[in-house]
């Protein structure tokens, strides 16, 4: 169900400006942000569907889930429009595995706004060797590569030249990595982020601090030390849900350590996704960031994306 919105956070949602700026929060009130060119917008994840009757695009054998519901980028780009979002991230997901078709469906259909993430496998024979020329193909439309970690069963090979060779391949096609795992298993990842210096590495989902103790998300909070890390605020858990802990102390942490200049966002979009609610979902996270500046608050939900994916600086 959309979310409602009162004036107040409308008007600071909007694209409109006082002097050439826009409307940002800043705590309760709204303070201009003058500007001859207003930093972008950037959803830098969401996933996209075909959904289960669209045979062109089937789902792999080994997908985990199969959404039956299409979410296409011609409604994510109807979304973008009603709530102000000027690019996006799509992020290849699992259904698919690395098969990247829909992705490069998606990406075709963005007109210049979306760029993308694939996925490969590093423990499996030929996978990786598809990204040279999934890479030549879409070119700069393609930025990151991802890497999953959540599951015992489900794990890459820490700690053997094939994981190795992912992290070199994709360091050598200029992509970013992008990681996405329950803290438990962030140890398996520090080598690399070491070794592998000059690679910009993105950590999805604020490291999943709720999917695991504080103990062991103190390890991705220790990771701001390292200059190549960006942090990714999304996947904001609602706090009547378990575990029941709070998220604004969680995200006084990461912004202390990370600042806003190697932090940024991404969600709200789905198949029942409306411009309200995915704006809603944007005024969620600016909440959360109430205790930084206008100018902070606008780098973390796009001027840092603009900057690290490549984005245009000037919003469409």
């Amino acid at each position: 169900m959309p979310h409602r919105m009162n004036r107040r956070v409308f008007v600071t949602s909007t694209a409109g400006a006082i002097a050439g700026g826009r409307l940002l929060h800043q705590g309760n009130k709204c303070v201009a942000e003058p500007s001859k060119a207003r930093m972008p917008i950037v959803d830098s994840h969401l996933h996209c569907f075909a959904g289960s009757k669209d045979v062109r695009f089937p789902y792999h054998e080994r997908a985990p889930y199969r959404p039956e519901t299409a979410a296409t980028p011609e409604h994510l780009l109807k979304c973008m429009d009603g709530a102000g979002v000027d690019f996006a991230v799509v992020v290849h997901p699992e259904p698919y595995q690395d098969d990247h078709r829909y992705l490069q469906h998606c990406l075709k259909a963005g007109g210049g706004r979306f760029k993308g993430t694939s996925l490969v496998f590093a423990d499996r024979p030929g996978s990786v060797e598809k990204l040279p020329g999934l890479k030549k193909s879409l070119g700069d439309l393609l930025v990151t590569t991802r890497i999953h970690a959540y599951a015992p069963e489900r794990l890459p090979p820490f700690g053997t030249p094939e994981i190795r060779k992912l992290w070199t391949t994709a360091a050598d096609l200029g992509l970013a990595m992008q990681l996405h795992f329950e803290p438990r298993y962030a140890p398996g990842f520090e080598p690399y982020i070491r070794e592998f210096s000059k690679m910009t590495v993105v950590i999805d989902h604020m490291g999943r601090p709720f999917q695991g103790t504080p103990k062991e998300h103190a390890v991705v909070l220790k990771w701001a030390r390292f200059p190549n890390t960006i942090m990714k605020i999304a996947s904001l858990p609602q706090q009547d849900k378990y575990p029941h802990r709070k998220i604004q102390p969680v995200i006084r942490q990461l912004t202390d350590a990370f600042g806003a200049k190697r932090m940024i966002y991404g969600g709200g979009f789905n198949a029942e996704a409306t411009p309200d609610s995915y704006r809603a979902d944007r005024e969620r996270v600016r909440s959360l960031l109430a205790h930084l500046s206008a100018s902070d608050q606008a780098m973390v939900l796009g001027g840092t994306a603009a900057r690290v994916y490549g984005f245009s600086k000037a919003a469409k």
